[in-house]
């Protein structure tokens, strides 16, 4: 089984900083149902480390993440699936940026050329984000006949509000530059191109020389405030996925998407 991350410890002040690298080598970064799992493994993996202060989540050059993977064939069987065994497969997802915006040390996205779908389900998942300006971010899932999910609308609606939050998920084809997500609240930082990485380990190296301690707490109390109601919020949302994928249109939308042609939707 190929390994898609690789993770780098003991960088920056007093070794604090850890990076994550995600890549599969294919030039989108697609999330297949294992990428889910290894990337829920590495944000698990500092659980007990006390040693790391701050953890940069980084893709390759030209992409972050391009989404959930449609051609993957571990993905691809949900079509056969029951709807129990769908349910328990849809958990990969939200499990993953649960496990990302638990950590207690400080996250930091640097994200490079496009961030798609569940690539931002994730980024939005860590405390910041840094953006190439030349880059950018769709939310497709609607126009794939899907919800967007993994207790994703809740962070954006604390990032850029209710307005920008519907704007960004139901116009599915319309993509969102580094500018505009500046704007929005989406990403804390813009930089030039090529140079996000550069600039999330600057802002790491920033917060590896705080007292190590008093940084946790402080993320754990402000997370605790902003996303107490997320779960009721959001509880349902993979049962609402699981039922949207069950639906007419989204197995158009992925026979119109692999077929590279406009879908047909009927509401059905």
């Amino acid at each position: 089984m190929k390994d898609f991350i690789k993770i780098e410890r003991g960088l920056g002040p007093e070794g604090r900083i850890a990076v994550v690298r995600f890549d599969r080598h294919d030039g989108i970064n697609a999330l297949s149902p294992e990428a889910l799992r290894q990337l829920t493994a590495a944000a698990r993996s500092f659980e007990d480390d006390s040693a790391t202060s701050v953890v940069v989540l980084t893709g390759n050059s030209g992409a972050f993440s391009a989404g959930f993977d449609l051609k993957d064939a571990e993905g691809r069987s949900r079509k056969e699936m029951d709807l129990g065994t769908l349910r328990r497969h849809l958990k990969l997802g939200p499990r993953l940026t649960h496990a990302w915006q638990e950590m207690e040390q400080i996250t930091i996205a640097a994200i490079e050329g496009f961030c798609i779908g569940g690539g931002v389900a994730l980024a939005v998942a860590l405390d910041f984000r840094v953006m190439g300006s030349d880059a950018h971010f769709r939310v497709p899932e609607i126009g794939l006949g899907m919800n967007m999910s993994w207790q994703s609308i809740p962070r954006m609606l604390h990032l850029m509000g209710p307005a920008r939050t519907k704007q960004a998920v139901i116009l599915a084809d319309e993509r969102i530059s580094a500018d505009e997500a500046y704007e929005w609240g989406l990403v804390e930082q813009v930089v030039d191109p090529g140079h996000a990485f550069d600039a999330a380990m600057e802002l790491a190296r920033k917060v590896a020389v705080q007292p190590p301690l008093s940084v946790a707490m402080t993320k754990l109390t402000v997370n605790r405030l902003a996303h107490a109601l997320d779960d009721l919020a959001s509880h349902m949302d993979v049962d609402q996925f699981a039922l949207a994928s069950l639906s007419e249109d989204h197995k158009e939308s992925v026979e119109a998407f692999l077929g590279r042609r406009k879908p047909r939707f009927r509401g059905r």
